[in-house]
């Protein structure tokens, strides 16, 4: 019984579980390119270590190593894998770290000082990023782990004192050692949690689009690792600014990625598109007025040709008032994808009238129109893009069958008109394209579109248009120079 109550809550789970209407994959072939950018981050941070100076005696001996300074890093063996469930490891094995310090030393009466340099070889350092959906629905990282070991340490001395520094190097060389292990891990624990997630908070989450409407990017749930890919579902929902409450029911077919050819794979499903195209008609924006001499000149002419007897008839000293052609879309255009293409079903009610000057407007004629367009998408930059072309066309009268064949004669000048002086400006919106929910300063590019039944997904490669160093400085805490200590864990004492 037991058992079967769990089966129940299991089913009844999936079956309220939100569906995504976007998702991404980053696959392996993409972490070559992440680890080159990460490591000149990691260099530049581990650069700035802070480490403490050594003072102390012995007998008659007092010494003091101070003003200690990394001035040369190599991380020459390093690999970037993913682990399930949901990390991503770095590791660095025989790393070196060159030092230059300030030495002190006072024998009785016995003064020695100046600087030596040394090296720090066969570093090696693991870490761990646990990547997990905050409440907001971001992408962040949860938390890090870290081991790091210095393995040897040298230290060339000179001066006064050398055979001394000789007689005490093992033990200031174990000093150093203990003490630059123990500030490798809080320069990474820092790194990872406050200065990356300073970047992943560049992904968009909930923002707008344009005046009309916004997008919904929230993670649904943590990112799922295996062993060659990462992979994340978003709501992908887009909404009117003016509600920014709507929502619209998701009964679309589940996008699926199963490719792993290229960077980083994205699935949009027939939702996604659908919510797009809701939301700017709830926002009001699908309709077109053109009067007078926004009309096309041979369109006017035969508009008015065809409504001739209709202008005589109801009042003929308006003939020569100037013509109103009114398109509106009466109802929410849907989006079906197919293996053979994308299309867009489009219904619109065209309404023609005379607009006399100081009086009201003479309503000629209302049709109904419907269309079917064609669309092309490309993932272009960081952003979706889309181009659409009327492939289908066809006009009807709401009023009766006779009108409806007295309108053929308008079709092709109706659908020429559409084509030439309305898709330039729905494409030019169409085209600024959307943002994909990937971090600032990197785009897409060899982008290849493949449709599926119910949704479609484009293969990419990355690229930096920004390093990572750079978009990092860029958001970079007024205080995070100073605030790694307070909020580091234990140091790695695995070299102690």
């Amino acid at each position: 019984m037991a058992l079967f109550g769990a089966l129940l809550l299991a089913l009844l789970a999936g079956a309220h579980a939100e569906l995504p209407g976007c998702k991404i994959r980053i696959t392996s072939k993409a972490l070559e390119l992440v680890k080159q950018q990460g490591l000149r981050f990691l260099e530049h941070e581990l650069e700035t270590i802070t480490i403490p100076d050594l003072r102390g005696g012995e007998g008659r001996f007092r010494y003091n190593f101070s003003d200690i300074k990394v001035t040369e890093l190599q991380l020459s063996s390093s690999e970037l894998h993913f682990k399930p469930e949901r990390e991503l490891v770095l590791q660095i094995t025989n790393a070196s770290i060159g030092l230059r310090f300030r030495r002190q030393l006072l024998y009785w009466f016995f003064y020695d000082g100046g600087y030596i340099n040394s090296s720090a070889e066969s570093v090696s350092i693991s870490t761990a990023l646990q990547l997990s959906r905050d409440s907001t629905g971001q992408i962040k990282v949860s938390n890090i782990s870290c081991q790091a070991s210095v393995a040897k340490m040298h230290a060339a001395f000179e001066g006064t004192f050398k055979k001394v520094y000789d007689f005490l190097s093992s033990f200031i060389t174990s000093g150093m050692r203990f003490l630059l292990n123990q500030q490798i891990c809080p320069v990474l624990h820092h790194a990872g949690l406050v200065l990356l997630n300073s970047l992943l908070n560049t992904v968009p989450v909930r923002s707008s689009v344009d005046e009309f409407v916004g997008i919904d990017y929230s993670l649904l749930s943590d990112p799922v690792a295996t062993t060659s890919n990462l992979d994340m579902e978003f709501r992908g929902a887009f909404f009117p600014l003016a509600d920014g409450n709507w929502t619209l029911p998701n009964r679309a077919v589940e996008p699926q990625l199963q490719e792993e050819e290229r960077m980083v794979h994205v699935a949009f499903s027939e939702f996604f598109f659908d919510t797009a195209m809701e939301s700017y008609f709830r926002a009001g924006v699908l309709q077109l007025s053109l009067i007078g001499d926004k009309v096309p000149h041979d369109l006017d002419m035969l508009l008015r040709a065809t409504y001739l007897g209709s202008l005589i008839l109801l009042r003929p000293a308006l003939i020569d008032s100037p013509l109103k052609l009114e398109l509106r879309v009466t109802s929410p255009p849907r989006c079906t994808i197919k293996p053979s293409g994308t299309t867009i079903s489009v219904t619109a009610g065209a309404t023609i009238a005379l607009v006399p000057s100081d009086q009201p407007e003479v309503q000629l004629s209302s049709l109904i129109m419907d269309m079917r367009l064609s669309a092309k998408m490309a993932l272009q930059g960081n952003a979706l893009r889309t181009k659409l072309d009327l492939r289908r066309f066809r006009i009807y009268s709401n009023q009766s069958a006779f009108e409806s064949l007295a309108l053929i004669p308008l079709q092709d000048p109706l659908k020429t008109m559409l084509q030439i002086g309305v898709m330039p400006m729905i494409n030019a919106r169409t085209w600024r394209g959307v943002q994909i929910p990937l971090p600032e300063g990197i785009n897409f590019v060899r982008e290849v579109v493949t449709n599926h039944a119910g949704f479609l997904t484009i293969g990419a490669d990355l690229h930096f248009v920004k390093g990572l160093r750079e978009v990092i400085e860029k958001y970079r805490p007024a205080n995070a120079r100073g605030s790694q200590a307070p909020s580091a864990p234990p140091p790695s004492t695995a070299a102690a």
